[in-house]
């Protein structure tokens, strides 16, 4: 499957857009204000035990100390000493008194990003991913890209990995690794070692809170981790930028066949590729499928609600057939939206009763096999009675439609703001009090013009009884700059 980059570089934003066959499948952002710290690894120091939670708070020289569970500690050193002694990682029962102590330092990689009211969560099993590996200091784990699904080449390179792993390393050979030779396998190896052999170096010098070692930027991280996806070409607009990825090609990717290429026209480059109508669309809690049918997403802090619906879908057999054609085309828009949104953390997915349980396992197993395109790791569960299916998908940074959207100042980020109607009878109200209360002879009105028009037209007959009953009058004004909910009331004598 034949895939491209776009890159669009503007002032201190910089947007990629990955697309397949044409298709637009994964959007990133960096702002220069909020660039990505995943992956980046600091020299922390202990802040706060909470036993309660078997955690701990590290500073790592950020705004807020980072959050660090017990399970994702390794001991033994910490990894402070030579890289040849093997930690130890946390049993499942270990409690964190006994691992940690306030003030004591230590390594520590960012394994997630601020997301929502959750702070950055940290993790002292290091990894440092290259073109064809992932070396993981103080690890004893060996693993092969679950996208490498021919049996005899996954042996292979697990056998490999076993012999050139050196002591007190794991190593996992990414998607990119297959059909590579020892030589090749090695290479890459011996360059993620002197990386962590340079940040070994700068962590006996360093103090703590400081960081040793900042993971790639946005564009050469995605040119990184997505070249084993057939990429063929790289469109950049910035020529600055574009001579840095030639020289980062050169470097890392020497032996890949992908076209770089700076686009200097004068049109906007994401226009050219048709790709903002489809970046606009990510802001959209409903999303048609081309059978009428659609599905709605609900966001909340810990989990995401995708909920599909027949709509205009009225099929041509029964309706245990529309239901199940419903389901199934809602299944691959699913897939493809949860990577295009970078939706993670736990998803409910609540597809339309079915009652059949053939048919609803024809949808499970599509669901698990639209699922396979996805390079983030996800677990898929049965589906349920109910006609749910939980999800789980890995969450490193924040959903990109939070990145994109923030919460409306006039609902308060529920989605909602109050009807035309509740809002005409809240001035009423309002009025008839301002009148009881004597706070004028003239009342000037001001709102927006949909409740004004109410006011008017359906409820003039309330309106002309507040003035004949209090001996008032009362002035309407439209003002289409205030939002349907927002309405002031002037008394004037």
């Amino acid at each position: 499957m034949a895939s491209e980059l776009v890159i669009n570089v503007t002032f201190n934003e910089t947007r990629t857009a990955f697309l397949e066959n044409g298709s637009l499948v994964e959007f990133f952002i960096e702002r220069k204000n909020d660039r990505s710290i995943v992956g980046n690894i600091y020299k922390g120091k202990v802040v706060r035990i909470v036993p309660g939670m078997d955690a701990a708070f590290v500073d790592i020289g950020l705004e807020k100390s980072a959050f660090l569970y017990v399970a994702d500690i390794i001991v033994e050193g910490m990894m402070y000493e030579e890289f040849e002694d093997v930690a130890t990682p946390i049993e499942g029962n270990e409690r964190i008194e006994g691992v940690l102590e306030e003030g004591q330092e230590l390594i520590v990689q960012v394994s997630r990003e601020p997301i929502g009211q959750k702070g950055t969560r940290v993790t002292s099993k290091i990894t440092l991913p290259g073109r064809l590996l992932v070396l993981m200091p103080g690890s004893q784990h060996i693993g092969v890209s679950r996208r490498i699904e021919d049996d005899e080449e996954r042996k292979r390179l697990a056998a490999l990995l076993k012999k050139v792993c050196p002591k007190g390393f794991g190593l996992i050979g990414r998607t990119a690794c297959e059909g590579k030779s020892e030589e090749e396998l090695l290479a890459d190896l011996n360059f993620l070692r002197r990386m962590w052999e340079s940040i070994q170096e700068k962590t006996k010098k360093a103090r703590a809170p400081s960081i040793l070692h900042q993971d790639l930027g946005l564009i050469f991280r995605a040119i990184r981790d997505l070249h084993s996806h057939s990429l063929k070409r790289i469109i950049v607009d910035d020529i600055f930028v574009f001579k840095r990825i030639e020289e980062f090609i050169k470097e890392y990717l020497p032996e890949e066949r992908c076209e770089l290429i700076h686009f200097d026209e004068k049109e906007d480059i994401f226009e050219f590729y048709r790709l903002e109508l489809e970046i606009a669309k990510l802001s959209h809690k409903k999303v048609w499928l081309k059978s009428g049918g659609y599905i709605v997403f609900d966001y909340t802090e810990a989990l995401t609600v995708i909920d599909v619906n027949t709509g205009k879908y009225l099929g041509r057999r029964g309706l245990e057939d529309t239901i199940l054609k419903t389901n199934l085309e809602a299944v691959k828009e699913i897939a493809y939206q949860m990577r295009l949104r970078n939706i993670g953390g736990i998803i409910i997915v609540d597809f339309i009763d079915m009652e059949r349980r053939e048919s609803r396992e024809i949808v499970f197993q599509e669901l698990l096999e639209a699922m396979k395109k996805d390079r983030i790791k996800t677990f898929v569960y049965p589906i349920s009675e109910l006609g749910l299916v939980q999800l789980t998908r890995k969450r490193t940074r924040e959903n990109i439609v939070m990145t994109l959207m923030e919460s409306c100042p006039h609902c308060e980020g529920t989605g909602y703001v109050k009807s035309r109607y509740t809002v005409c009878y809240e001035v009423l109200r309002e009025l008839r009090a301002s009148c009881l209360r004597g706070e004028g002879k003239t009342f000037n009105v001001y709102l927006a013009p949909e409740v004004a028009r109410l006011l008017f037209e359906e409820e003039k007959g309330s309106v002309e009884y507040l003035e004949t009953t209090f001996e008032t009058k009362i002035n309407i004004s439209a003002n289409s700059s205030l939002s349907i909910d927002n309405f002031q009331v002037e008394g004037v004598f």
